[in-house]
């Protein structure tokens, strides 16, 4: 049966790196036989400028037919000026909560190659493998009341609630235990119990959930103890779990950990496993139209595709194999660039990776 794909480049680099993506999905394809169909569609502000809404209901059609969605970014300052309504963060927002993404994987893996680009030393990065899985439709993103309002004294007063309700917290837990148990068996719940009751709830339903997991070892940690220890001893997490706000805050800051975001991708699931699939760096717009993007986190995120939503994690580690090969190459796009190396833009790595996927076997 053919796997239906969405294809949402979106703003600023979006266009650029999915592009590559999708080199490789047809290189995948023929390789290994897939049955793949690809769709495009608009979001994002590039959406707005079509159609005056950053997820266009048709776009949102499109996502709920497809068993998975590979998006570029959204966003730029070009609608920056624009109501918050409207702006292009909203349509990835609307994604996620139209779709039902609660669970959010965000791994942060140093490839060998890359030792040096980690701004830490790299005794402290060496075999760098962390997996923070983040709650993505609750939280303060989404809680309500929120909003500015102006009081009687003409202050304005802005708010914006920080809610969880058990359920939500305990399937994103379950989600982190499951992925555990096929890694190192190991989680930390980042919470700020000691201050915020809605994560002292989060601690304790935490805890509850391990029951169901006696192979899995459970640790908790406050988040700016979290932070800290992320940039004093990384490797001593496996899976972090954690809300909404403070996954994203945490991995960003893993990010670095491993040279570049520009390599990080990232999963969003829902509870029947379709997924949407998307780098974490953002639309770049001050190198948008450059070809200089770095291409590796998308092709990253394909691969998560193929083993999350697809079911093909055999093809996922090729992926994987062949853009480590390319780094064997000394190829680097701009920002993971380093002494001795050959610097390539955005075509010429997806075009390396493909042909390492091609020669692979």
């Amino acid at each position: 049966m053919s796997k239906k794909i969405l294809i949402l480049a979106g703003d600023g680099i979006g266009p650029e790196i999915v592009a590559e993506a999708i080199k490789v999905l047809e290189a995948v394809r023929a390789r290994f036989g897939l049955d793949l169909t690809l769709e495009e569609a608009l979001v994002g502000g590039a959406a707005y400028d079509a159609c005056g809404h950053p997820l266009p209901e048709e776009t949102l059609a499109a996502a709920r037919t497809a068993d998975a969605v590979l998006l570029g970014a959204v966003g730029g300052a070009k609608w920056e000026p624009l109501p918050i309504a409207v702006r292009p963060e909203k349509g990835l927002l609307g994604l996620r909560a139209g779709l039902g993404l609660f669970a959010n994987l965000r791994p942060a893996i140093l490839y060998r190659q890359l030792a040096d680009a980690s701004s830490l030393k790299a005794e402290l990065v060496a075999g760098l493998d962390i997996l923070i899985v983040r709650e993505l439709t609750g939280g303060i993103y989404f809680g309500e009341p929120r909003g500015v309002t102006r009081q009687e004294s003409g202050e304005r007063r802005g708010v914006n609630t920080l809610v969880y309700t058990e359920s939500e917290i305990r399937r994103i837990c379950r989600v982190a235990f499951d992925v555990a148990r096929q890694r190192g068996k190991r989680v930390c719940s980042v919470d700020k119990a000691n201050v915020l009751e809605c994560t002292e709830l989060w601690r304790e339903v935490a805890a509850d959930v391990a029951r169901d997991y006696p192979d899995v070892v459970l640790s908790h940690m406050y988040v700016d103890n979290a932070a800290m220890q992320l940039v004093r001893a990384p490797k001593q997490f496996d899976v972090m779990v954690t809300t909404n706000m403070f996954g994203d805050i945490l991995s960003d800051a893993a990010a670095m950990l491993t040279g570049s975001i520009g390599m990080l991708p990232s999963a969003s699931l829902n509870a029947d496993g379709q997924g949407m699939y998307e780098p974490i760096h953002g639309s770049a717009p001050d190198i948008a139209g450059k070809g200089i993007a770095n291409p590796l986190a998308t092709i990253l995120s394909v691969a998560m595709m193929l083993r999350y939503s697809l079911h093909e994690p055999e093809v996922a580690q090729q992926i994987e194999a062949a853009v480590s090969r390319v780094l064997d190459q000394g190829l680097r796009t701009g920002d993971i660039m380093s002494a001795g190396m050959r610097q390539v833009g955005t075509a010429e790595m997806g075009d390396a990776v493909v042909a390492a996927l091609v020669q692979s076997g």
